[in-house]
């Protein structure tokens, strides 16, 4: 399975975030999809890691047997938050997050693949 296979819409990803002063903490969320490279999913109830997000962009993403590095934005209106109200149903989007991908790691190979 491809790495992008992991982290389309509808899968289930783990998300790790730190504070500013080092305090982890990881949520499972639901994947929104890639988007020109970048992942794309919604906060709706991640109050730890939300605010952690906007102290410290730095995140670490799992989906499968890959991991993922990147930067976030954090949208609360305009494209990519109508695009998340638009693809959660279920609950009340406060936030859209979009991860721009520094690199992706195949932890099964061992190895980086982008």
């Amino acid at each position: 399975m491809s790495w992008k296979e992991c982290f389309k819409e509808g899968k289930e990803i783990i998300v790790a975030s730190s504070s500013i002063g080092g305090i982890p903490n990881a949520n499972i969320v639901t994947s929104l999809g890639l988007l020109d490279d970048k992942l794309l999913f919604a906060n709706c109830q991640m109050n730890n890691t939300i605010n952690n997000l906007k102290e410290n962009k730095a995140v670490c993403i799992i989906g499968g047997h890959f991991r993922i590095k990147g930067m976030v934005e954090i949208h609360s209106s305009g494209k990519y938050f109508d695009l998340c109200v638009d693809k959660t149903k279920e609950y009340s989007v406060k936030d859209a997050i979009l991860v721009n991908i520094n690199n992706v790691f195949d932890l099964d190979r061992v190895e980086l693949v982008r």
